[in-house]
């Protein structure tokens, strides 16, 4: 991923912090019939340090996992806020004119060997925490132990297990660093106006440090 300096983000703890508020990511390997991708929730495990492993499952019928060349990092890609930002936020606009659009957004790459596993204990296990992880903000959380355990039982042969050991981590996020400080509050006001809460609040964040 490009990336210039003022729009890096290395720091693996906010890094971490963004792939698990998000949850969600499009995983791609190289296959014998080229580039496959596939989309899929995904929990982060904090070992093996300094980055961790991503783990998740496909449906069985998805050849992706199986096809994944073991010799080539697949790359699992999650995205944050992202949005088209305007020249009429900026001052700079009224100042000088010599303003263009762009597009902010944040987005983290990590690679690594894709591994697969079919055991149905490591496939229950894996289902239950990524169940009670997203189920735990309901007043009256869902858990897999409320479905019929022989059901159960029939749902995991259905799904091939995945986990991504991270070997390289990269972060981008492109909010307005690179602007002007009266063009950066023209942005948060614009977005805000606009309709725009979240983006505006990533700009926020980003220009503050």
């Amino acid at each position: 991923m490009y990336i210039p300096a003022h729009f890096a983000e290395s720091r693996v703890d906010l890094l971490h912090g963004a792939i698990r508020r998000n949850g969600f990511a499009t995983v791609i390997s190289m296959t014998a019939d080229g580039l496959v991708a596939s989309h899929a929730p995904l929990m982060l495990d904090p070992d093996p340090a300094p980055y961790g492993t991503l783990i998740g499952h496909l449906a069985k019928a998805n050849p992706h996992a199986r096809a994944a060349d073991p010799s080539v990092q697949t790359l699992a890609v999650f995205r944050g806020p992202d949005g088209y930002i305007t020249p009429s936020y900026y001052a700079a606009k009224q100042e000088h004119g010599k303003v263009v659009p762009t597009w902010n957004y944040a987005a983290i790459h990590a690679y690594g060997r894709l591994e697969v596993f079919d055991d149905p204990d490591r496939l229950l296990a894996v289902v239950t925490r990524l169940t009670d992880l997203h189920e735990a903000k309901r007043a009256q959380p869902w858990a897999v132990a409320d479905a019929p355990a022989d059901f159960v039982q029939g749902m995991l042969r259905g799904i091939i297990g995945i986990a991504l050991p991270i070997a390289r981590l990269e972060g981008k996020v492109k909010m307005s660093q690179n602007r002007p400080a009266a063009d950066q509050r023209g942005t948060i006001d614009g977005l805000r106006l606009d309709g725009e809460p979240a983006l505006a609040e990533a700009v926020g964040r980003a220009v503050s440090g």
